[in-house]
């Protein structure tokens, strides 16, 4: 419990430096369980498993996006755009929680634990829950974080292909990673941001740091969020908690958080969420220590492939990944079954817990969504994509798609 003495208060960020809350309700949204949880999921799921020093939170990218919505708002009152206290207090609100809905270990539940349910609804519906406990304080950050507010700009800073969310993973990734190649000159960014007709523009003088914007996040995602490694660990992670979920609904007694229980025990789709419901009661409980304290006492469960799937997962002895040519053939994937089961003494339906195959895609710029404009000395506005004129957008546009085989190691 805190009290109320309406002061400044001040967190040290290693990437940004020192950071304000400035005001109460801003501090009160901090203080509830749902962004506390925060802390307790790392913003980069099992990248540490390739970059040791990938273990920062999603607490830590929630406020320094929330800075850098500051430091946004702040540019564009120098231009003389009308933002109202109350509503620059709203957006930094929106953008600390756009994130809140992630479970552990980013995307590895929506493909294993719940379905139907992605986080981007378990956001919505977790902002509306704080909203209900905050008496309603929170009902313009909600409408500017679902573009329902006037002011679409504000949306833009939060969800665009040049957003302060982005701004931020990008300097906070790079910087505890050590990939120095995705760091952005976010500062400068900030600074060059106009609006014009109701839309951010980028002055034509940062053009060049946009150029560097696109650029960073094309190498990060493949150097970083979809390093082969990292991948291979997820799908790692996937298999293990598909696997676990199939015993727990056929009977077996698994170890496992009273959270995580709820989720493995039941088919949990999204008409049982609501911002009071028990599932998101639940999901507001699950963290990365619930899935990793599980799987550690799983090495010793009596199913062989739980079993050995957890055991190797928690000693780094990770899926071996392939790249592939084509999609396997059904022949192929019966073969690989035939494999395992013959190797590990197991049913050819255990076996297809041994192996995933994973398409990896990514596009930096995406001419369809909300471009990036840039502001000309004549007001003048163009995309980036025609006022570039020393990148190849269209390379950028394109989605390069990477498709692997990843394996059980039968080497362990």
């Amino acid at each position: 419990m805190h009290n109320k003495i309406n002061k400044r208060k001040i967190i040290n960020d290693p990437v940004f430096g020192f950071l304000s809350i400035p005001n109460d309700l801003i501090y009160d949204v901090l203080q509830h369980p749902y962004v506390q949880r925060l802390n307790r999921i790392r913003q980069l799921g099992l990248s540490y498993l390739v970059y040791p020093g990938a273990m920062h939170s999603r607490f830590g990218h929630s406020l320094g996006a929330m800075h850098l919505m500051h430091e946004a708002i702040a540019s564009l009152r120098l231009k003389e755009i009308e933002i109202t206290e109350h509503e620059e207090t709203s957006a930094m609100i929106a953008i600390l929680l756009h994130d809140i809905g992630h479970g552990p270990f980013s995307h590895v539940l929506e493909h294993t634990l719940v379905e139907g349910v992605t986080h981007e609804d378990i956001s919505l519906l977790m902002m509306e829950r704080i909203n209900m406990d905050l008496n309603g304080q929170l009902d313009t950050a909600i409408a500017i974080f679902k573009n329902e507010y006037p002011k679409h700009f504000l949306h833009q800073l939060i969800s665009s292909q040049l957003d302060v969310d982005r701004m931020d993973y990008l300097c906070r990734d790079s910087f505890f990673t050590g990939v120095q190649e995705g760091r952005v000159a976010s500062e400068r960014l900030l600074k060059m941001l106009d609006v014009r007709n109701d839309r951010l523009v980028v002055q034509v003088k940062g053009i060049y740091s946009v150029e560097k914007f696109l650029v960073a996040r094309r190498l990060m995602y493949w150097q970083v969020y979809l390093h082969k490694t990292s991948v291979a660990a997820e799908q790692h992670l996937i298999k293990i908690l598909s696997r676990a979920k199939e015993l727990a609904r056929g009977g077996n007694e698994l170890f496992c958080s009273p959270a995580l229980r709820y989720f493995l025990y039941q088919p949990v789709t999204f008409d049982l969420f609501s911002p009071t419901s028990e599932a998101l009661e639940n999901y507001a409980l699950l963290d990365d220590n619930d899935v990793l304290s599980a799987i550690k006492a799983w090495i010793s469960c009596e199913d062989k492939v739980l079993g050995a799937l957890s055991e190797s997962f928690i000693n780094r002895r990770l899926f071996r990944g392939e790249l592939l040519e084509a999609p396997l053939t059904e022949e192929q994937k019966a073969e690989l079954n035939k494999q395992y089961a013959a190797r590990l003494g197991i049913s050819e339906k255990e076996a297809s817990y041994c192996w995933s195959e994973h398409i990896s895609t990514s596009n930096t710029y995406s001419e369809k969504a909300d471009t990036i404009d840039i502001l000309y000395s004549d007001g003048t506005v163009r995309d980036i994509a025609e006022a570039s004129e020393i990148l190849d957008l269209k390379a950028l546009t394109h989605k390069p798609i990477k498709r692997y085989l990843f394996k059980y190691r039968l080497d362990n």
